[in-house]
């Protein structure tokens, strides 16, 4: 039987990751925005039902949709160099331990080569995340007059980050997000492994349908969000924030946000993630298990 991770597959891997990120998209966009409306203007909404009511009725339905765009970019380029990372790290993992480059890893190893190639993701994250996530909270920007006129346009905030900080300035919160992705991923692929393995009880984990996939995936990204909610949050505030001047790096914001705001504001916006989180993980890897699955099967045939 080939192995899935093996260098001749790579390429349809990151096929099949494009898929999974497209299906983490459209199904949690929504609940991404309230995520971070919450997280950057907690003050702002009572809760998730109202942060709902209040953008439907300021912004209508496609509020709930600002930063699609770059949402897709940024997921389907994170996945597709996690994904392609990830089998490379797991022949790094196999070298360290001193095992055959056909031996199947344990869950934990798994999650230490998915929290490896996390930090390859974070290079093509950041950019797009940042864009995304200016767009989310652009106007709770205005409303709180920390900006005159937002950029309601993918290319306005573009050219504006361009214009104002030049290149670098895509890379703003760069380090809060490395904070985040490789702990993260580790109880990210760490969970999923093991929920896989709980299912199979014995079996291959091949053998899996598609109720326990969507369920490990699903356990996979809440145990992520669980692990690194904090981060997120500030990683949030530098992103958006920095649109109006000078923002913190990432001990500053941290600090400032606990003394003026307490502890729990680092958890604003916390339910619509694990919403999101268990439903558009669940969507990843059940679409990225059986395209992988489907992809290796016309290889067979030829």
């Amino acid at each position: 039987r080939r192995c899935c991770s093996c260098d001749n597959l790579q390429p349809l891997l990151t096929s099949t990751a494009c898929l999974g990120g497209t299906a983490c998209v459209v199904t949690g966009q929504p609940f991404d925005t309230a995520k971070v409306k919450m997280q950057t203007f907690p003050h702002m909404y009572k809760g998730l039902v109202d942060c709902f009511v209040k953008t439907y009725k300021q912004v209508g339905f496609r509020g709930f949709y600002k930063g699609t765009t770059p949402a897709l970019v940024a997921n389907i380029a994170e996945n597709s160099v996690l994904f392609m990372c990830y089998g490379f790290c797991q022949q790094i993992v196999r070298r360290i331990v001193g095992v055959d480059r056909k031996t199947k890893l344990s869950d934990l190893q798994n999650a230490a080569a998915g929290s490896f190639a996390s930090a390859f993701a974070t290079l093509v994250l950041c950019p797009t995340e940042l864009v995304k996530c200016r767009l989310q909270a652009m106007h709770e920007m205005q409303l709180s007059g920390k900006i005159i006129q937002g950029h309601n346009t993918v290319w306005s905030v573009v050219k504006g980050v361009i214009q104002k900080d030049g290149p670098l300035g895509f890379y703003r919160g760069l380090s809060s997000t490395l904070l985040r992705e490789v702990p993260g991923y580790f109880f990210f692929f760490g969970g999923y492994e093991l929920s896989r393995t709980f299912f199979a009880s014995g079996r291959s984990k091949d053998e899996l349908g598609p109720i326990p996939l969507l369920l490990s995936g699903g356990f996979g990204g809440s145990c992520l969000w669980i692990a690194v909610y904090p981060v997120d949050c500030v990683k949030s505030r530098i992103q958006v924030l920095s649109m109006a001047g000078k923002q913190a790096g990432f001990m500053g914001t941290f600090v400032t946000l606990v003394r003026t705001e307490g502890v729990l504001a680092l958890y604003s916006g916390l339910t619509p993630t694990m919403i999101r989180a268990f439903v558009a993980n669940g969507a990843l890897f059940l679409a990225y298990e059986y395209s992988r699955k489907l992809m290796m099967k016309q290889i067979d045939s030829y």
